[in-house]
């Protein structure tokens, strides 16, 4: 190929629809709404499946968005997802954003039309920890708190100053790899330095959701709404 003359880059916008799973709230009227975000190479229903193991929130209505970008999982054929790679980094988490602002309206809406909206919670999974954090801060709807499992806080939401964070739970697994204890302290140390209040949990497990987690996590939901 002839590379002499300049290659020009061209964004072209085109509509694109993402899936977006909802288990409604026992009883009518949720008693708060968790959105949850999956991590890479996976989809909304196994970040679903998890967030069901939460104790107490049969109430709650849970909504597992969908990452935009899908593939086959290997050779087979699951369908996964995956929220951003390194490549136009920022147009994608302004585009992913954009993307969970329209699910979070959509889903409130057909839940409780002209009722007051419920707590809203965000809850993320390795790659979806950090979309779980730039929805609650970057996000057009106000977030009652965040969960990160085995995921550390985006970096462009450390950077600016102004940046005010809701109450914070991050989980670790004793033998993950990726999101390391050295990871998990310098994330608490920021957190408090910018006055969030945040706790920690380093849990008897891998890169991985597992019951104990599910049970920090609803004590935590609780601790936050009391």
């Amino acid at each position: 190929m002839n590379v002499d003359r300049p290659v020009r880059v061209h964004f072209v916008e085109t509509s694109v629809s993402g899936r977006v799973l909802v288990r409604p709230a026992a009883g009518g009227q949720p008693a708060g709404v968790l959105v949850g975000f999956h991590g890479y190479a996976e989809n909304a229903d196994i970040h679903l499946e998890r967030l069901t193991t939460i104790p107490g929130t049969d109430r709650w209505m849970l909504v597992s968005v969908e990452g935009l970008n899908r593939f086959y999982r290997g050779r087979s054929d699951v369908t996964v997802a995956s929220w951003m790679t390194r490549q136009d980094r920022d147009r994608a988490i302004a585009a992913n954003i954009a993307y969970v602002d329209r699910a979070v309206e959509h889903v409130r809406r057909e839940a409780a039309p002209g009722v007051a909206p419920a707590p809203l919670f965000v809850a993320g999974f390795s790659q979806g920890g950090a979309m779980a954090f730039r929805a609650a801060i970057r996000g057009s709807h106000d977030a009652a708190g965040v969960i990160a499992v085995g995921a550390d806080v985006p970096p462009e939401l450390l950077s600016a100053t102004d940046t005010r964070f809701p109450p914070v739970l991050l989980v670790r697994g004793a033998r993950d790899d990726w999101y390391t204890q050295a990871k998990l302290d310098a994330d608490l140390a920021a957190l408090t330095l910018r006055g969030a209040q945040v706790s920690a949990l380093v849990a008897d497990a891998g890169h991985e959701w597992t019951p104990e987690i599910s049970t920090a996590v609803a004590l935590f939901l609780g601790a936050v709404l009391r």
